[in-house]
């Protein structure tokens, strides 16, 4: 990932603000606060501005008028008891806002979370930057022959080198068309001074997919943890889940006491639905038990043994 001069002058320029206030902040999060933090090949994460802490959530559950003399213990366990029970407005009163560069096809995903406040860099009226996302050669893989959403095998020798050389000559051409058709390259100079540019609006659509966009993104606590519950997970797109990984480090730098309970029981624990739960206590007294008796379906019983580490059972 590159910045220009411009673009890293202006986060010195934030980071070096010092502003007095009487809300809360996080010292964690004021460390990393406008840094670009690299994700892809040339895409970023940025965390522009936040509100709230582990104690808002607090305060917000008991509406209370501030800490008084409650011990970091209690808030623990009281974040973990909103968290176990699925209690969700006390989350919603934290927010937090992000600067992100990234690949269409993954803001294009990315924007099926309509939970949040999106705002676009417009193609309409400036020109998209001249990069370009290539998957490293690990990333490079066939379809899933098992999952029609997912990857397969990694590609490998001329084939692998074949589609990064289409990936990239194709981008490479429907740009400079672009630029052609704007008659205006990227730099801002004119291509042919006896020439109409077509209109930005129209031009944008002859770029791939793979061309990077910007956007500010603006979420509650709530909502971001659904996204990271999702999209952080071992099962999301590689592209997608490289953003995820690093906003979950800023949550965990933000709101460490949420942070931990999110883990253990969002990312790290499971859903049984009640014939699942049946089955498991029938395990537990020794009791057999088959698919052909227990209500699931095939899917349905090796995601509950495999969610349990029950391998064995697995048909």
């Amino acid at each position: 990932m590159k910045l220009t001069k411009e673009q890293l002058a202006e986060i010195k320029n934030q980071q070096s603000q010092q502003n007095t206030t009487k809300r809360v902040t996080v010292p964690n999060l004021e460390k990393v606060l406008y840094e670009a933090i690299p994700a892809l090949d040339h895409g970023f994460v940025r965390v522009i501005d936040y509100m709230g802490d582990d104690t808002s959530i607090v305060q917000s559950a008991r509406v209370s008028y501030g800490k008084g003399t409650k011990q970091v213990s209690t808030d623990s366990g009281l974040i973990k008891y909103l968290m176990r029970h699925w209690h969700s407005t006390p989350f919603e009163m934290c927010e937090i806002k992000y600067h992100i560069k990234l690949p269409i096809f993954i803001a294009r995903q990315w924007i099926r979370h309509r939970t949040a406040n999106v705002n676009e860099y417009s193609a309409r009226y400036s020109i998209l930057d001249k990069e370009f996302y290539l998957p490293s050669s690990e990333n490079l893989a066939a379809q899933s022959t098992s999952n029609r959403q997912g990857r397969g095998d990694v590609l490998e020798g001329e084939q692998a080198k074949k589609v990064l050389e289409l990936l990239k000559n194709d981008a490479e051409r429907t740009y400079s068309n672009y630029e052609t058709m704007l008659n205006e390259k990227y730099d801002g100079s004119t291509i042919d001074k006896n020439k109409k540019g077509l209109a930005r609006e129209l031009a944008r659509m002859n770029l791939t997919l793979n061309t990077y966009t910007q956007w500010y993104w603006k979420t509650d606590l709530l909502n971001l943890m659904n996204f990271l519950r999702l999209r952080a997970d071992h099962h999301a797109q590689y592209e997608i889940r490289v953003y995820a990984d690093i906003m979950l480090d800023t949550l965990k730098r933000w709101v460490p006491i949420t942070y931990d309970a999110f883990i253990d029981y969002r990312v790290g624990g499971t859903e049984v639905s009640a014939k699942g739960k049946a089955i498991i206590q029938k395990l537990i007294k020794g009791e057999k038990v088959d698919v052909d008796s227990s209500g699931l379906s095939k899917r349905e019983w090796n995601e509950l043994m495999i969610a349990f580490d029950l391998k064995d059972k697995l048909i």
